[in-house]
């Protein structure tokens, strides 16, 4: 079994204050979490939107608790792109057959059946592309916000409790911006995406003036959203050991490691052997894990006879390598 189920709503068609792009963000998701950027099969997905139904408040409730609670998995991830409401401190999510007194389901409501969902479900991950989302997850008492997240449960909404969501090139701008960390723009080294490296992606894509995503979490290890390909081979990152004999010692450079002429052309004489271990060292050098020393770059290095050695991010695979973490 996979263990890893994906609820994906998506409303455009509301009777009184139809909107343009939730769905299209909806499918666009799905697509996004079905598999892993290597062709893995990833999430299973239920995408539900209102091109091919009428999305009511019974039926998503019912869907929501499905996902949570309908029996065990690693991980359930819940996404709403469609109109949010706020009545006194409820916000709501808002279905195709709301009306002013009772616009949807509480988010208060999503997020209890995902906290009471921890024997089932390790982990839960909320979600949520509408207005006024940022209170979910909160508990008011005597005015004061206090979070409320059970262990194992993430929420990211688009923005905060007071704020409207914007949209960007036909998506909501929060999901833009969530499908462009999930494309790649987000994963590390290792070409892990978690929900902490999407948010770091949005707020670092954000300014002053937008309005501001909010990321809640009650974890007590990393999730992985989505694998990619590794930014550097595996066999790459495991060989920094043999390149470095510790963190702090430099690997030597001669001009017979470098694989190619001044021109760009490449070199027909030389050792085949330490021109690989020069490519793999350039590799890791274009990811920020190794850098020249007293030099402008790996080729002069190379060149003139210098080395190069580990960044602090070099440092840090170079000791995962050697715990055989990686």
């Amino acid at each position: 079994m996979n263990g890893k189920k994906a609820l994906i709503v998506g409303i455009d068609d509301y009777p009184d204050a139809p909107l343009f792009g939730c769905v299209n963000d909806a499918i666009s998701i799905s697509s996004e979490l079905e598999r892993h950027g290597t062709g893995s099969v990833n999430f299973g997905v239920n995408l539900v939107s209102s091109n091919n139904c009428a999305v009511l408040a019974g039926d998503l409730r019912k869907q929501i608790t499905q996902l949570f609670c309908g029996g065990p998995a690693s991980v359930a991830l819940f996404y709403f792109a469609g109109h949010g409401s706020i009545i006194g401190d409820e916000a709501y999510l808002c279905t195709m057959d709301g009306v002013s007194h009772a616009p949807g389901i509480p988010l208060s409501e999503v997020v209890n059946i995902a906290n009471n969902a921890d024997g089932e479900v390790h982990n839960r991950v909320i979600l949520l592309d509408c207005c006024f989302a940022g209170g979910a997850g909160n508990l008011s008492i005597v005015n004061k916000q206090i979070s409320a997240l059970g262990k194992g449960v993430t929420i990211m909404t688009a923005c905060r409790d007071n704020e409207t969501a914007q949209e960007m090139n036909g998506h909501g701008l929060f999901t833009y911006l969530v499908l462009d960390a999930l494309r790649g723009g987000a994963s590390d080294i290792l070409g892990r995406i978690t929900p902490a490296s999407v948010y770091s992606h949005i707020d670092q894509s954000l300014g002053d003036w937008d309005q501001r995503p909010l990321y809640k979490s009650h974890v007590d290890n990393f999730l992985v959203l989505k694998e990619m390909s590794p930014k550097v081979s595996l066999k790459t990152l495991r060989r920094l050991p043999f390149f470095f004999k510790s963190p702090s010692s430099e690997y030597s450079l001669t001009p017979d490691h470098e694989h190619t002429n001044q021109d760009g052309t490449s070199r027909t004489d030389g050792d085949n052997v330490m021109q690989g271990e020069f490519r793999e060292l350039q590799d890791c050098n274009r990811v920020g894990l190794v850098e020249p020393v007293s030099s402008q770059d790996m080729y002069w290095a190379a060149i003139k006879s210098k080395s190069c050695r580990l960044t602090a991010l070099g440092s840090h695979y170079y000791r995962l390598a050697t715990d055989n973490r990686i």
